[in-house]
């Protein structure tokens, strides 16, 4: 009776490998009736195609696993696997949508970290240029915060906080973009709006510095000194070693002013929490 069973088995095995070799060439073939082979053998047609790089048709295999088994342990497997393998494949929709379907199904898992941190890839991986749309940042950022603070453990959470702090960055970068816009066409009132943005809530980004000498430029245009000399005094206490303190230091001095803190205003109170040790 073993020896009949592990016939059976061998047959199967063969009739994969046939069905491999066959196919090699040309990818899946989605005719092909499934039903006769054990998830294992699917899910190691899934994996070969994943290694050819056919990764739709991987995809496809991992997830006829999901239909045929269901509520198999190769199930599981498959679905991450299918999350990956559409991730290769930039189908980031299908990426995502296979990832929270792990979530949902095995919260517990050890590869829901895993698959969250995919979900966060599957936004944070169209992030490219600082002129397109922010919506996908705003989304990856929110994944990465998932991550960060649900798996902080994991070995997902270091790499998550790296991308986090690019993906901030990068907001940042298009709030000085449009800034930078609108001080080229004199428009100062709404380039002081654009800056302050980037010095109140994205200080700890590499955008800090030049926000505070853009806003040294548009306040002096504007004739008001007692905020450009206060955002000078700003970039004197935490980024004297910078070129923006240095054309900011230029700028000022120039029209006989001191880089001070001077009046009662936003950027006052932003000195006052820096000079304290609050400023970052």
């Amino acid at each position: 009776m073993i020896g009949s069973r592990a016939w059976v088995r061998g047959l199967g095995v063969l009739i994969l490998a046939v069905s491999l070799s066959a196919c090699g060439n040309r990818g899946a073939d989605r005719t092909q009736d499934l039903e006769g082979f054990t998830p294992e053998q699917i899910f190691e047609r899934g994996e070969f195609e994943l290694a050819e790089n056919r990764t739709e048709d991987a995809a496809f295999y991992f997830s006829e696993i999901e239909r045929l088994y269901p509520y198999s342990s190769w199930a599981k497997r498959a679905l991450i696997m299918q999350a990956f393998a559409y991730h290769s494949g930039k189908d980031y929709p299908e990426s995502r949508a296979a990832a929270q379907r792990f979530i949902d199904f095995y919260p517990a898992d050890d590869d829901a970290a895993y698959a969250q941190y995919l979900l966060a890839l599957s936004y944070y991986d169209q992030i490219d240029e600082v002129g397109r749309d922010q919506g996908l940042t705003f989304q990856a950022l929110q994944a990465l915060r998932t991550v960060i603070e649900v798996y902080p453990e994991s070995e997902y959470a270091t790499a998550a906080i790296l991308k986090f702090d690019l993906a901030f960055n990068h907001l940042a970068g298009k709030e000085m973009e449009i800034g930078r816009y609108y001080l080229r066409r004199d428009h100062y009132t709404a380039a002081i709006n654009r800056f302050r943005v980037v010095v109140e809530d994205f200080q700890t980004t590499t955008h800090t510095a030049e926000a505070l000498h853009r806003l040294v430029e548009a306040y002096l245009s504007l004739g008001l000194v007692n905020e450009a000399q206060t955002a000078g005094a700003i970039l004197g206490h935490n980024y004297q070693s910078t070129d923006w303190y240095q054309d900011s230091y230029r700028l000022l001095t120039a029209q006989g002013l001191k880089l001070r803190d001077s009046g009662n205003n936003w950027l006052s109170q932003i000195y006052r929490q820096s000079i304290k040790g609050e400023w970052l």
